[in-house]
């Protein structure tokens, strides 16, 4: 992946795996992960301090192990 911000009116190549955009308030990188079932390298949106955003399944996965921990059994709500 590569990434080029225009500066001057020339396109400079960023460097790093992941890119601070501070046009947009997110960084974009790679990393490898799961997604959907399939484990390969996937593009993923960062915070400013560099912390992955979590996908629409690790996000499920984070809520039902939350409720495990609480002793609810998701399969019964």
């Amino acid at each position: 992946m590569e990434v080029y911000r225009l500066v001057n009116n020339e396109y400079i190549l960023q460097p790093g795996d992941k890119i601070w955009m501070p046009e947009i308030g997110l960084g974009i990188g790679r990393e490898r992960g799961t997604y959907q079932g399939r484990i390969r390298e996937w593009l993923f949106w960062y915070d400013q301090d560099g912390t992955r955003y979590l996908t629409q399944e690790e996000k499920m996965q984070n809520l039902l192990e939350k409720l495990r921990q609480q002793g609810i059994d998701p399969n019964t709500l």
